[in-house]
Order: C-alpha cells, then sequence, then structure tokens
C-alpha cells in the first residue's frame, strides 16, 4: 500500500478522472458545497449582525445556491449539500429543492457554530436538531455531518464519539492540514475509519489535500480554490487517485463564494484576503471544473467504502484519536 504522506508527484499531468487503474468505484470525487449565510463565516465570528443585515444575507443563499443546482442539473451531477439548521428552518423550500434535483442532504450544525465552543452536551443537542430538522423536511435519514470550520481537532475529538452515537454514516469534519483555525496534520489525507476516545467509530471523508515537501497543502475547495491557481486542485486529485487507498477526493464550496455582488463584511487584513480574493472568478472556475469531472454524493461513495471494509493507517493521530485498522 502507498502512503500518500510519503508520496509526491513530481510534476502535475494533465488532469483527467476517473482514474484509469479502475480500483476505486466510479465516481471517486466527492462534490460537496457548505450552505450558510455569509455573515456566519468564522474570520466574521467577532463582528455583531443586526437582524436587518441578517435577513439581507440570508436572501442571497436561496438564489445563488439554485444557480449551483441549475449548473449541476446541467450536467447531470449530484453533490452533497451540508445545511446549517437555522437556515433550513428559515427556508425549507431551499432544502426541499435541493432534495428533490437528487442532491445529498447533510447536517453542517444548527447555527454554524465551532465544535470547541460547545460542550460535549451542547454538541449533542446541536446534532440533533440539526438532524432531525432535515430529516423532517426531506423525508430522508441524514447520513453525514461537517463541522462548522472543519472543527474537530486535537482538542474536540471526543465529537467523534457522539458522531458514532448518532449512527451516522460518515463524517467530514478532519482536515489533514496545519492551520491556525482547523486541521490535524498528521491524519491520513484519504478516506480512515477514525475512533474516538469512549470506543466510537465512524468513517472520515477528509477534504482533498497535495502532498509537497513534506507538508499537506489543502486545495480541497473553498478559499484555495479562488486564491490557488486550478493546477494545485487538480494535482491533488490526481495524487488522490495515485496514492489514495481508497483513491477518493473530497472537494468542499460555499455558495456565498459564487456570488461576487454581495455585500462585503468589515473584514481586516489576511481576513479580507482570505474571504474576497478571486471571489469575482469563482463562478467561471467552478464551471470550468464541473465540465472536466466525474462527481459523487458523499454517501453514496461512503458506502461503498463501508461495504468494502476500509481500513487503512494502522497508526494513531495523538493520544486523543485512534484509527480503527483490522
Amino acid at each position: 500500500m502507498n502512503d500518500s504522506n510519503q508520496v509526491v508527484d513530481s510534476t502535475p499531468a494533465p488532469f483527467s478522472f476517473p482514474p484509469d487503474s479502475g480500483t476505486t468505484p466510479e465516481p471517486c470525487v466527492i462534490l460537496s458545497f457548505d450552505v450558510e449565510e455569509h455573515y456566519r463565516i468564522e474570520a466574521a465570528s467577532h463582528l455583531s449582525f443586526s437582524p436587518e443585515v441578517k435577513a439581507q444575507y440570508a436572501a442571497r443563499v436561496g438564489p445563488v445556491t439554485r444557480w449551483i443546482l441549475e449548473q449541476l442539473g446541467e450536467r447531470d451531477i449530484k453533490a452533497t449539500f451540508f445545511i446549517v439548521g437555522e437556515l433550513a428552518k428559515n427556508d425549507p423550500g431551499l432544502v426541499r429543492d435541493i432534495h428533490s434535483a437528487g442532491h445529498e442532504v447533510a447536517s453542517h450544525g444548527w447555527d454554524h457554530r465551532r465544535i470547541l465552543a460547545m460542550t460535549p452536551g451542547e454538541f449533542r443537542e446541536d446534532l440533533r436538531c440539526s438532524v432531525d430538522l432535515l430529516q423532517q423536511i426531506t423525508g430522508e435519514a441524514v447520513c453525514g455531518y461537517r463541522a462548522p470550520t472543519f472543527s474537530v481537532v486535537q482538542h474536540t475529538t471526543w465529537a467523534i464519539d457522539i458522531l458514532a452515537e448518532s449512527g451516522l454514516l460518515y463524517d467530514s469534519s478532519i482536515y489533514p492540514v496545519c492551520h491556525d483555525r482547523y486541521g490535524i496534520p498528521d491524519a491520513p489525507c484519504s478516506p480512515f475509519l477514525v475512533e474516538g476516545p469512549g470506543g466510537g467509530r465512524i468513517l472520515e471523508l477528509p477534504p482533498a489535500t497535495l502532498r509537497i515537501g513534506g507538508m499537506n497543502l489543502p486545495v480541497g475547495g473553498g478559499g484555495y480554490f479562488r486564491l490557488l491557481p486550478t493546477l494545485f486542485l487538480k494535482w491533488g486529485i490526481r495524487q488522490s487517485f495515485r496514492h489514495g487507498d481508497p483513491a477518493v477526493a473530497t472537494l468542499y464550496f460555499h455558495p456565498w463564494e459564487f456570488d461576487p455582488g454581495q455585500p462585503r463584511l468589515p473584514l481586516q487584513g489576511l481576513s479580507h484576503v482570505r474571504t474576497y480574493s478571486g471571489i469575482r472568478r469563482g463562478r467561471r472556475r467552478l464551471v470550468a471544473l464541473l465540465d472536466e469531472g466525474h462527481f459523487g454524493r458523499a454517501a453514496d461513495i461512503a458506502r461503498r467504502i463501508d461495504g468494502a471494509k476500509c481500513s487503512t493507517y494502522p497508526r494513531t493521530l495523538s493520544s486523543e484519536i485512534v484509527l480503527n485498522y483490522q
């Protein structure tokens, strides 16, 4: 087995997927969108907003998300939408539109609070409320969860046990990178089973990375999709296909990133750069990406991985996270 944490492609060969080897079921690129109002982003967590301003941002979520649905529909692409519970409560019609188009509806928490800001009891209730509401709206079981700001980190691994006991099929909250707001740098870069400190186990679908110079470069979406040349994202996908076990790449985006006309938040310095650089070319880049690849829903690919009893990387992430590698 090749370890994607050790192997580095020397040159980014032409982008193509699915892989030629045929060892991974098609499609093997998970396409996902985190649906939240723009004011909820972590970079703005220190700011206060009036109800009128919140409503202004909330009103923009539906139109831009439906633009995404149109682009996916034209190409017969199915994706996963991780939706904030409060947004779903206020706009259940958007959730139904996503679901009726054949896309997966998954949980992005109730109000986009990071797990770091919650106790285990609060997180359990946050998860329950969001999952219950989404299931009531769609009439279908919720299979997956993604923590706001990828906030399953070294100090919140207790959340893995809660996710496992909830009966969810998969989680997509651990980003194997070094970042000031999130990340577990030594976590595996391809799907793996993770075990919490209480013994709970769940399938983890980490966002795509690119291994360069002994470090994982985050290339799976979000601001990196806008800030970096798309060459890096394509290179990361190819690396996942060549050296990942299983050969799966997970991409993530936010609808607000494709709404260049939205009012700008009063962010400063690095936060402003991360949030708004490249936002005017976001739609063009997304359309080009959708035209090139084959994509799938997280739940569908997770079921295939689970059915094959995926168990990889027989090592610990830290003293608090232990991988199952039977």
